[in-house]
């Protein structure tokens, strides 16, 4: 119960020191991506804020919470167990602009992920750094080494994101892990094309036996997404959301603590349907 409570006052600090911030949002979403062998349904909220400290420093911070489960299909071992998965993610990056063409960024993000049962075994450290660089008022790009979970596993790795303002309804942004183009034909609706790597890995509240390969205890999930978003502006801090799209080289295999794969759950490439709504302030 200690463990419990302190390590939900880590996550919780944030929310404590925000309450005189002005700009914040809470997420709520709804998302499922049914295949052949295996579905998976997500919910998820999270709250965010941001607050300029002063005309050179910025502070960003979100908490989220995401619980995933799985339906196998039938006949399948592994549909007898308990096949829920948890997430809490707080991330905080800080932003400071050197002058009017350079910047930096730091992040650090703080993750459990657990099946049943938390402990700080499932605690996870995150994050990175990188530079910005403005050529013009309508063009950058940003490069950085971050430490991620994109495929599955903690893994340091480059990103970079080259972002276009090509008028004042459409921008392009083009990298890794994340691309995007963004078209508003007014000021009520948003449309996003985007193409996502990601992936998370979950602990095992107890190691599963597989068959001559030894013991696994984590769980791991990866992909690709592209997908294309509509978001409306319901009134004036109300947004409706709604996202489809497909995901390809999906990879669901459980591992040891190395990331060394023991099973492959084979899962077929397939649709994801999400629905959210957003309040902004």
């Amino acid at each position: 119960m200690k463990l419990k409570l302190f390590a939900t006052l880590i996550f919780m600090i944030s929310i404590l020191k925000i309450t005189a911030q002005s700009s914040y949002s809470l997420e709520l979403n709804l998302k499922t991506i049914p295949t052949k062998e295996i579905s998976k349904n997500e919910s998820g909220i999270g709250f965010s804020f941001h607050q300029n400290l002063d005309s050179k420093n910025k502070i960003t911070n979100s908490l989220t919470y995401k619980n995933s489960s799985l339906n196998y299909g039938s006949g399948n071992y592994f549909s007898a167990n308990n096949n829920k998965y948890n997430w809490i993610e707080n991330k905080l990056e800080l932003t400071h602009q050197i002058n009017n063409k350079v910047n930096w960024n730091l992040e650090l993000k703080t993750i459990a992920a657990f099946e049943k049962s938390f402990d700080f075994s499932d605690i996870t450290i995150l994050g990175g750094a990188g530079i910005g660089y403005a050529f013009n008022e309508k063009n950058n790009i940003y490069l950085g080494v971050k430490r991620m979970t994109l495929f599955g596993k903690a893994q340091i790795l480059p990103t970079i994101a080259f972002h276009s303002q090509f008028n004042s309804n459409t921008a392009i942004e083009i990298g890794f892990p994340n691309s995007a183009i963004s078209y508003s034909n007014n000021e009520r609706n948003a449309f996003r094309l985007t193409n996502v790597f990601d992936g998370e890995y979950y602990n095992l509240d107890q190691a599963k036996a597989i068959n001559s390969n030894g013991n696994a205890s984590k769980i791991s999930f990866s992909q690709m997404t592209t997908a294309l978003e509509y978001e409306r502006n319901v009134d004036r801090n109300w947004y409706m959301s709604f996202q489809g799209g497909y995901q390809f080289d999906k990879k669901y295999t459980l591992t040891n603590n190395r990331g060394t794969t023991k099973y492959n759950f084979d899962a077929n490439d397939g649709f994801l349907f999400n629905i959210g709504i957003k309040y902004k302030q």
